[in-house]
């Protein structure tokens, strides 16, 4: 009996130890489970987490569509009209600075623009500058009392203007200081109106588009060469003149003359200056085919005292 007793204990004791080998087996392999589970878990916060830094869940922004230059084509019968297309209706930079490069007979001019601020009329002056729009175009009109010179009028006679025209860009609100003086009918005489009264919008060194009226600019343009002009604040400022000032200060102080030859505030310069090449950027480009003017431009006639041009 004692020999059968023991041969059921040590069954027993088998069965035990089995159950807890198998026990601890299964206990083994949830927990290998739970591991591989922490630690895909850890690697899935990891993963997010690193996404989330790197502004993966940020919601994607809306492309942005920078506005095009509107063109506006002017009618073919326009008096002063030149035929010189449209620019591109799209792909003008918007941003940085662009060097204007204007050669004359007497020596060259250069000016920094603000893309930022005129990246229309950047696109037009490359535009037309490409077209051979300037050349040998000469600058018809001297101002003495704004301080300006006013060039790029292939008709010679104000109406001069490119087959389009766009709106205004970088307009001064705010004066700069008083305009100068007028000059005096005689030496005893006092200015009138008192220069005090008239804000002037335009320093010495600015170029700023001509027009034919609100949003109408055009080819043409003035420089201003001195401080105090009384300029009304009507005209975009396409840049300022880092070079070559002092050959616009050399026409005005030669004066300007009426059509009779006698001296006048405001008429053809007497000392003559004429544009050989405008152009946008580093390096002048080989011009196309030159523009024509159409039948309706007068190729003559008497510059006006007051601005208003295109």
């Amino acid at each position: 009996m004692a020999s059968k007793s023991n041969r059921q204990r040590q069954l027993e004791r088998a069965r035990a130890e089995r159950r807890l080998a198998k026990r601890a087996e299964q206990q083994r392999r949830k927990r290998q489970v739970q591991a591989g589970i922490g630690g895909a878990v850890a690697l899935i916060v990891i993963a997010v987490g690193t996404t989330w830094l790197l502004g993966g869940f940020d919601s994607k922004p809306e492309p942005v569509a920078l506005p095009s230059c509107t063109w506006t084509a002017k009618d073919p019968s326009t008096q002063g009209l030149t035929e010189t297309g449209v620019p591109p209706q799209s792909g003008e930079a918007r941003s940085g600075s662009e060097v204007l490069t204007i050669k004359t007979d007497q020596g060259d001019i250069t000016a920094s623009m603000d893309l930022s601020k005129v990246p229309c009329t950047a696109a037009s002056l490359k535009f037309l500058g490409s077209k051979g729009y300037y050349d040998g175009v000469a600058c018809s009109r001297l101002d003495t009392t704004s301080m300006l010179l006013a060039c790029g009028d292939r008709a010679g006679d104000g109406t001069g203007t490119p087959s389009y025209q766009y709106p205004d860009e970088n307009v001064p609100t705010e004066p700069i200081g008083t305009a100068a003086p007028l000059p005096s009918a005689s030496a005893s005489a006092s200015p009138d109106p008192s220069p005090s009264e008239i804000p002037s919008y335009y320093g010495k060194g600015t170029i700023v588009l001509a027009n034919q009226g609100r949003n109408a600019n055009g080819g043409q343009f003035y420089i201003i060469y001195g401080d105090g002009s009384n300029l009304p604040a009507d005209y975009s400022v396409v840049g300022t003149v880092t070079s070559g000032l002092e050959i616009i200060q050399g026409v005005a102080a030669a004066g300007a003359q009426d059509d009779a030859g006698a001296t006048a505030a405001a008429g053809k310069p007497k000392k003559p200056i004429t544009i050989q090449q405008l152009y946008v950027g580093d390096a002048p480009p080989t011009p196309s085919t030159s523009p024509s003017t159409s039948a309706a431009a007068s190729p003559s006639g008497s510059p006006s005292a007051t601005p208003s041009a295109s």
